[in-house]
């Protein structure tokens, strides 16, 4: 068949591979420059007006060359990140990622396989990983496990199985509707946001959270817990969760897990652990027992981009009954059907115990970095940052200007400075203002919250490049600051 009168066909492979790979081999070398001298730049730095401006231009309708976009990626992109790959970033809960794990993922990109199902090798890597996961939790065999992008997609998963199991009527197909109770979920008051928003997509409403209040440590309290459970069944509600909490994300709590599961085990309830920040304390010899429970919940969610140092994104789910999860998500069509051989066949379609059918291969970079490192290094280095966490706490106590506002037992510590004689209307304004001047110096950044009212500063450390002397820096240059905001305030 003659093909000369039709248009020249196209692809996206480059027409030079030699001067592609050269581009490519450029990128990998200046990214781990950029990770290798990461602790010689500020911390963070705001995005420039040219680099905002930058990206305000209309869509390109011919293309530039590789290294020409790449040229713009280092002036426009490069130098305005999050921050949290440095040495003194303790905001919010972020992990650093690593230069293997960086090569993992542009090798998962290379293959881009498919993670939803079929007969391809990434199923095998990513159902060796939830069985790693599941030994080292002490989940049973019978267990199901699917990677995910991180902890608010690990909960809804965890939630959606409890929801189907518990449901007492055929909730697939009649859906809420069916119920003819309102379906309770029961957590502490300092539970995660993205427990509030699961409970919301989950078409139960936030009237079905019950959000428990916490004792002086900022850990449930079970009595109350109980009594809730008690009340509602009185009022003709169905309870049917309870979350609990390995780490809350505010100042480090760890519900008492153990008794969370003898009382969902009498009150015929599914266990939730969310434990996207402190699942991983399960890998520290040391600290270990602080979660003890954990082993005997129903579901577990938990994130390996936090304690477990991974590029974004990858998190993960357990399931204690396999059966459970697989019901409450599988759904069969003529063109997805499993074959027993073929690109078509495969003993497990993950597709089958999630939301997403095509799913990126996250399981690459977590089985690289377990075998690269070991799971005992991952242990070192979690009981390392509760430590280095631990030394910030004797700092903070030790210095009369500044003030411990949570307990801090494992790696989140909550503080502010203070002013004598000051009210705490003045001294969140100043406390708030010193953080945005911290933020700005490029010294280091924590994040915030409020407890009892007071502003606080908040470090959260799940960062293996971390020293103990990037804390003596954090608290100078917090004083510094402080100092400079309280002469500004006197002089008003």
């Amino acid at each position: 068949m003659q093909h000369d009168s039709l248009p020249a066909e196209e692809t996206l492979d480059p027409l030079d591979w030699k001067a592609n790979e050269k581009t490519g081999t450029e990128m990998v070398s200046d990214m781990m420059q950029f990770l290798q001298n990461v602790r010689s730049r500020a911390t963070w730095q705001p995005p420039s007006d040219a680099a905002k401006s930058h990206f305000q231009m209309a869509v390109p309708l011919e293309g530039l060359p590789l290294e020409k976009v790449y040229d713009e990626f280092k002036q426009y992109i490069l130098p305005f990140p999050t921050g949290n790959i440095h040495p003194r970033f303790w905001g919010w809960v972020m992990g650093n990622g690593s230069s293997s794990a960086m090569l993992a993922d542009m090798l998962a990109s290379g293959i881009n396989l498919n993670q939803g199902g079929g007969n391809q090798i990434g199923g095998w890597v990513e159902q060796q990983v939830i069985e790693w996961f599941k030994e080292l939790f002490g989940f049973p065999k019978e267990a199901s496990g699917l990677v995910v992008s991180g902890g608010s997609m690990a909960n809804l998963i965890g939630l959606t199985v409890a929801r189907y199991a518990k449901a007492d009527f055929d909730l697939r197909k009649e859906g809420i509707y069916g119920s003819k109770k309102r379906m309770m979920v029961y957590a502490s008051s300092e539970v995660h946001n993205c427990s509030n928003k699961a409970v919301e997509l989950l078409g139960l409403g936030s009237e079905s959270l019950r959000l428990i209040p916490v004792n002086e440590n900022y850990e449930i309290d079970i009595r109350q817990l109980a009594a809730q459970i008690r009340l509602d069944r009185e009022q003709g509600l169905q309870p049917f969760c309870v979350i609990g909490n390995a780490v809350t994300v505010n100042t480090g709590a760890v519900d008492d897990l153990d008794a969370i599961a003898d009382l969902c085990e009498k009150e015929n309830l599914w266990f939730h652990v969310d434990g996207a920040i402190g699942a991983m304390l399960a890998l520290s010899e040391k600290y270990k027992h602080i979660i003890k429970g954990m082993e005997r919940a129903d579901s577990i969610a938990f994130d390996l981009h936090k304690w477990m140092y991974l590029p974004y994104e990858a998190g993960c789910t357990l399931v204690r009954k396999g059966l459970h999860h697989y019901r409450a998500f599988s759904m069969h069509a003529d063109y997805l059907a499993h074959e027993e051989r073929g690109a078509a066949a495969g003993d497990i379609w993950f597709s089958d115990y999630g939301v997403e059918l095509s799913r990126g291969f996250k399981a690459l970079k977590i089985w690289m970095s377990i075998k690269e490192h070991g799971i005992k290094k991952f242990g070192r280095l979690v009981t390392q940052n509760v430590e280095q966490v631990q030394y910030l706490k004797a700092l903070v106590m030790s210095n009369p200007k500044l003030e411990l506002l949570a307990p801090a037992p494992m790696n989140i510590l909550c503080f502010r400075y203070t002013m004598p004689s000051t009210s705490d209307e003045i001294m969140n304004k100043l406390n708030k203002e010193l953080l945005l001047r911290l933020h700005e110096s490029g010294v280091a950044v924590p994040s915030y919250t409020v407890l009892h009212g007071k502003y606080a500063l908040r470090v959260a450390n799940t960062n293996h490049r971390s020293r103990r002397v990037d804390f003596d820096v954090l608290i100078s240059k917090v004083i510094e600051l402080g100092n400079d905001l309280e002469k500004e305030y006197a002089e008003k």
